[in-house]
């Protein structure tokens, strides 16, 4: 058994899935400059949210295998087999009907996608921490604290 499947959260059945799930919650832009979630790689991403957060496994797990469900009823093997607008509509159609999977799968996927430096690079920002370098900023107006400092103290000194 190679490293890779031992450590794998999911199938190759499921990373498949996912990854057709990933690239319908953010596809590819038009023009190319854009992967989609899918063919980025974030199904790495998920994995390491589901090892960070473990109660995410079975709900994806869930999820992916009611898709499969979903795309049999169209005579389809599975959900990766299935056309884009098969998939958009089996996506609606388990969203109505399965409250867990795809809000939580949709924030980790908007977070792990806007961390790639390709996506940071094809938005035409520098893909680097905002420190030590960091950003310039306007200074701050402190005369806004002016009535905070007036409130007379409200918690004891020791």
């Amino acid at each position: 058994m190679s490293e890779d499947a031992r450590d794998s959260v999911f199938s190759r059945d499921q990373e498949t899935a996912l990854s057709g799930v990933l690239d319908e919650i953010i596809p590819p832009s038009d023009d190319g400059s854009l992967p989609g979630a899918g063919e980025l790689g974030l199904v790495r991403y998920i994995e390491q949210a589901v090892r960070r957060t473990p109660e995410l496994e079975p709900v994806i797990a869930r999820g992916l295998a009611a898709l499969d469900v979903l795309a049999s009823r169209r005579d389809s093997r599975d959900f990766a087999a299935l056309s884009k607008p098969d998939k958009v509509e089996v996506m609606n159609e388990l969203a109505a009907t399965e409250q867990a999977f795809l809000p939580g799968l949709i924030f980790h996927t908007y977070v792990g996608y806007y961390l790639n430096d390709r996506v940071i690079e094809a938005l035409g920002r520098e893909p680097r921490p905002p420190h030590p370098k960091g950003y310039d900023m306007e200074a701050s107006d402190l005369t806004l604290l002016d009535d905070v400092r007036r409130r007379p103290k409200l918690y004891r000194e020791p």
